[in-house]
């Protein structure tokens, strides 16, 4: 073996790949989910503007806007958009923790206020 071979474990030797430099490159471009682009449509669609406070965004700061699931499936993404709403991050933030908050009262109102 040469020196490089050696090490803490032995290395293996990688093996080539079948597809050519195109079919790779093409694979690369592709996005990761067969509907990653929603976020985009949902901004065209509904606009620069948060559902639930109505702050208004601009191409700069559109970062902060972020796009809320209805349904909470984030794999239902309709062409029409009707499943999504535009929340800011505080919003948006606010949606999903708010469920929790009544949970957690509503446990504490079923025991008389013992845990």
């Amino acid at each position: 073996m040469k020196n490089d071979e050696w090490g803490r474990y032995p290395r293996t030797k990688k093996k080539g790949s079948d597809k050519s430099i195109d079919e790779i490159i093409k694979d690369l471009k592709k996005p990761p989910f067969p509907h990653s682009d929603y976020r985009e449509r949902s901004l065209k669609i509904h606009g620069l503007i948060c559902a639930k406070c109505g702050r208004e965004f601009d191409y700069q700061n559109r970062h902060l806007l972020t796009v809320h699931h209805k349904d909470g499936n984030h794999l239902n993404n309709p062409p029409d958009g009707s499943n999504w709403e535009n929340l800011c991050v505080y919003c948006h933030d606010d949606e999903h923790t708010r469920n929790l908050l009544g949970n957690y009262l509503g446990n504490e109102e079923d025991t008389g206020g013992k845990k």
